[in-house]
């Protein structure tokens, strides 16, 4: 897979040929036919997206008129497509190479919506919403998250489901909740007030009694469209409850998956930070020289790529594992962990490469940098992460 470099810079570049970032050819461990379609993928994504990105994340806007695009490239069913773990994994990565809230988007899409969906819901709500799912013309969201309760909801949820007559009726509030201020349905965890038990509901968010407001200033992940969301007597019918979400344990696959997932955004983020980094050092002359000559850079760039190899075979090895039907929650802990540590790590020696301009988003690197912050933090902090794997190597948990 050849690097994708912009023609501003060819001249600088002329008679040069650079490795890949994938150095240790993580992709060619794929079969050939995922291969190509990888290929495709990432071109599609570094000509027409990574370019057309910036100014909407600079004005915490979602480009819409980029899903159809995204849709036409398998994006929106990444999790139907029956492809092997690796191959979704690299796609989760590809996409975050380019940017890093649309691989929110699409990682939160694929993994927590459309894969619920398809294992959990009945076949009626399948029918409903699949279809459009896989196209971008429905999108969902993930309502777990809650503005007191975030690294506790399992215990601490205080969202309630009442069953009536008439329905469900859902009272409550979310936070936090990506493409919350314009997603079609929300998949609302409550907590039914007769047994006690953690239940999943689909929440059409046009019903009365729904309230949602963007969450605005974030230093990253600005293109996602983060909500708070607040059910008020909000009435929903009996068969909007999805019949294979009926405690909290039933949904511990996908929150363990999706925390895998964000291993790979961490991956990805290296990788895409490896090549602006790069592309700026051998472009930006200084002295009389591209900087690229110095020994300092000339570290920083080898640094950047060991912390992406490392993130990139390390999660190469858990999609081996989760293909398995092994992967358990201390592992993508750890994965989510290790690759958004060293993602920050990464992205402050991309930003110090940039030197003055590093500073300025046109130049990707420090919009990286503030989104890597979001990756520590989303999905489990660093923190909580490695309490979880602290708990699976001592037999002791820190918790209580």
């Amino acid at each position: 897979m050849p690097p994708i470099l912009p023609p501003q810079h060819a001249a600088h570049l002329e008679g040069i040929v650079f490795p890949h970032a994938d150095i240790l050819s993580v992709a060619d461990r794929l079969p050939a036919e995922e291969q190509r379609k990888l290929q495709t993928i990432h071109e599609f994504l570094q000509t027409e997206i990574r370019p057309a990105v910036g100014e909407y994340w600079d004005r915490e806007e979602l480009p819409f008129d980029l899903l159809p695009a995204l849709a036409a490239h398998g994006l929106g069913e990444i999790e139907l497509s029956g492809t092997s773990r690796l191959y979704r994994g690299l796609v989760y990565a590809e996409v975050t190479r380019a940017d890093v809230s649309l691989s929110a988007l699409v990682g939160i899409h694929n993994e927590l919506v459309v894969g619920l969906i398809d294992k959990l819901g009945s076949p009626e709500q399948k029918d409903t919403w699949l279809p459009g799912l896989r196209t971008f013309e429905k999108v969902g969201c993930f309502a777990l998250t809650e503005p007191d309760h975030g690294s506790d909801i399992a215990g601490g949820l205080a969202t309630t489901a009442q069953r009536t007559e008439d329905g469900w009726v859902i009272n409550g509030s979310k936070r936090w909740i990506g493409a919350g201020t314009f997603a079609d349905f929300a998949i609302t965890f409550a907590r039914d007030t007769t047994d006690n038990e953690i239940r999943a509901f689909i929440v059409e968010l046009d019903r009365e009694g729904v309230t949602r407001t963007k969450i605005s200033r974030k230093m990253g992940l600005r293109i996602m469209q983060n909500a708070d969301i607040h059910f008020d007597n909000v009435v929903i019918p009996l068969d909007n409850a999805i019949p294979g979400a009926q405690s909290f344990a039933n949904v511990n696959d996908f929150l363990c998956y999706s925390r895998a997932w964000v291993g790979w955004q961490g991956a990805g983020l290296q990788l895409g930070i490896f090549d602006k980094a790069r592309e700026y050092a051998v472009s930006r002359q200084q002295f009389g020289r591209p900087i690229a000559k110095f020994q300092l850079v000339q570290e920083q760039l080898a640094r950047i790529l060991g912390n992406a190899s490392a993130s990139l075979t390390m999660m190469a090895q858990v999609a081996w594992v989760q293909e398995e039907g092994r992967l358990e929650m201390p592992f993508a802990a750890l994965a989510k962990a290790t690759t958004t540590r060293l993602a920050r790590e990464s992205a402050a020696a991309g930003r110090n490469i940039g030197g003055g301009n590093g500073i300025l988003t046109e130049y990707d690197l420090s919009k990286m940098m503030s989104d890597a912050e979001i990756l520590f933090t989303y999905e489990g902090t660093y923190d909580i992460n490695s309490l979880i794997v602290g708990r699976a190597v001592t037999g002791v948990s820190a918790f209580v």
